[in-house]
């Protein structure tokens, strides 16, 4: 029976280190490679970071979603032609999120080298192009680790990081506007008496939904007061555009 037991103790340990360490399972972005590579009319690339693990599509993302409409709209306004462009950080089934939060605890540090490297391969290849990257939670702290290995074109990308986690080493640029629902964020300020019970039911809460069929996503089952965040809050929509003035209409960008 003992030795039964270490067998299975050490199956489990070697599958587990195969999927962290020894199977790359992160998406190849191939859909984002084809159309960054392509010639299109467009000015502006909009790169959609979702929470989370990055994997919640576009039509399924109702937290980020209505807020890339609004930018897109504020743009189009200014005489702006753009296109969303989406950026899966992580392949949507369990063992493929389990991998991707070896990223994650390591500041994304493989993927922000990626997608730096295709960024500043585009605007070489595209003059005159923008790109504006807009991420949520997880996906702001990316969009941030993104900002800090470009070391070309800096005055042609700019960066709206919504509700980035406390815990992200924050780059200092005049290109990044952040948003944290004017310091009432609970993960961004962090307030850790207020997080503490979510972080606590968080995990079972998400793990557990796989099996009973809910399948919650990862932003759902963390859901942090003050963390949610919409188009027509004034903190965000006013915030945005006047970021866009300074940036935009002043030809700084």
């Amino acid at each position: 029976m003992k030795k039964a037991k270490y067998s299975v103790f050490f199956l489990v340990l070697a599958f587990g280190l195969f999927f962290l360490f020894g199977y790359d399972s992160l998406p190849a972005n191939t859909s984002f490679k084809n159309l960054v590579d392509s010639d299109f009319q467009e000015d502006i690339i909009i790169v959609f970071n979702s929470g989370g693990w990055g994997n919640t599509s576009i039509e399924e993302a109702k937290d980020l979603t209505p807020i890339i409409e609004g930018i897109k709209e504020d743009l189009d306004d200014r005489g702006y032609k753009s296109i969303v462009v989406p950026y899966e950080r992580t392949k949507k089934y369990f063992l493929a999120e389990i991998r991707g939060a070896k990223e994650m605890f390591s500041y994304f540090q493989k993927q922000s080298d990626n997608l730096a490297s295709e960024l500043e391969k585009f605007l070489e290849n595209n003059p005159g192009k923008k790109i504006v990257m807009v991420g949520l939670s997880n996906g702001a702290s990316f969009v941030d680790e993104t900002m800090k290995k470009i070391n070309n074109f800096q005055d042609s990308i700019l960066a709206i990081e919504i509700g980035s986690p406390f815990w992200q080493k924050k780059m200092d640029s005049e290109n990044i506007l952040r948003l944290d629902n004017d310091n009432q964020d609970a993960l961004s300020k962090g307030d850790i008496k207020t997080l503490l019970p979510t972080l606590l039911r968080g995990p079972s809460k998400w793990f557990f939904s796989k099996f009973s069929g809910a399948n919650l996503e990862f932003s759902t089952a963390f859901s942090f007061p003050e963390h949610m965040y919409s188009w027509e809050s004034p903190g965000v929509s006013y915030s945005i555009r006047s970021f866009f003035d300074s940036k935009i209409n002043n030809s700084k960008f």
